[in-house]
């Protein structure tokens, strides 16, 4: 009994300081966002108003809320297929015995270890339509350089377009890391009954990937729902919400308009929505994800 004792003040003491963490900093600021989701605060008053369902009602009633969830289906729908289908493309490329393939590989993944800030930065240079580097590309071929992040048609496009680069090197490393692990013996059956190389890749190479793609479409997704950074600096979600995706809009009803309770409301719709795409997701992987 002494013995048993000691190992349980032993697993306390080493797991009780993580536990208390992960409650602290995971687990207690979305209880309290639900609860601030059914009440009413300027973040200035001491204490918020409880108002039941009222700010959901107001989400759900506001055509401009609408208007934020579409930009945001199209958004998440464009950076996770561009960052997949680019980043398999990259992998396959630098999965070849290139000379340098090292520094190859590191350059491809620095665009998603760079600040946001700085990567933003880097693009409104480029994009710029009096001196940016795209007009200079554009103007010898008698192109005009289109206003990227101030023409409501194209700024939610130019965000994809960033997020995308910036998410490319992260698939293509996982996927490269994914395609070293795979048996080199079927590749060689492959070739042996007369598969050409998109067939190995169709056949061999992409099925056994499944469990990467599982992983990347997942995580871009949830990425993709967050991107702040970079919209914050372009956009700003103009011109007036045609940039506009979800976390934005819970940014500008927390600090700029100071209405806690209906940007938590759409936190709260947030959350739900990527538990139920990322519960779908495994439900589907379930089936038909081909694990080792």
């Amino acid at each position: 009994m002494r013995r048993h004792g000691k190992e349980y003040l032993l697993f306390v003491a080493l797991v009780g300081p993580n536990l208390a963490l992960i409650l602290v900093f995971s687990y207690w600021p979305v209880i309290y966002n639900l609860y601030l989701s059914f009440t009413s605060w300027d973040m200035i008053s001491p204490n918020p108003t409880w108002v039941g369902l009222a700010e959901y009602r107001e989400l759900f009633t506001s055509a401009d809320f609408g208007h934020v969830l579409a930009n945001t289906g199209k958004f998440v729908v464009l950076i996770v297929v561009g960052s997949i289908v680019g980043g398999l493309a990259t992998a396959l490329i630098l999965n070849q015995r290139l000379v340098g393939r090292g520094i190859v590989r590191t350059v491809s993944f620095a665009p998603h270890i760079v600040s946001g800030a700085a990567i933003a930065t880097l693009w409104l240079f480029i994009l710029d339509p009096s001196f940016g580097l795209l007009r200079a590309v554009l103007d010898p071929l008698g192109i005009s350089s289109p206003q990227w992040t101030t023409n409501s048609q194209l700024s939610l496009y130019a965000l994809v377009m960033v997020y995308v680069w910036k998410g490319i090197g992260f698939c293509a490393i996982i996927y490269v890391a994914g395609m070293q692990n795979l048996p080199a013996d079927l590749f060689e059956a492959a070739r042996l009954d007369g598969a050409g190389g998109w067939q190995r890749f169709r056949y061999v190479t992409f099925p056994l990937l499944s469990p990467v793609t599982y992983f990347l479409v997942v995580t871009s997704i949830i990425g993709a729902f967050q991107a702040y950074d970079v919209t914050a600096i372009m956009t700003g979600g103009g011109p007036g919400l045609s940039s506009t995706t979800l976390s934005w809009f819970i940014y500008q009803k927390a600090f700029q308009a100071s209405d806690a309770g209906l940007a938590a409301a759409a936190a709260m719709v947030m959350l739900i929505m990527i538990l139920a795409i990322t519960i779908l997701m495994t439900k589907y992987a379930e089936r038909k994800v081909t694990y080792q």
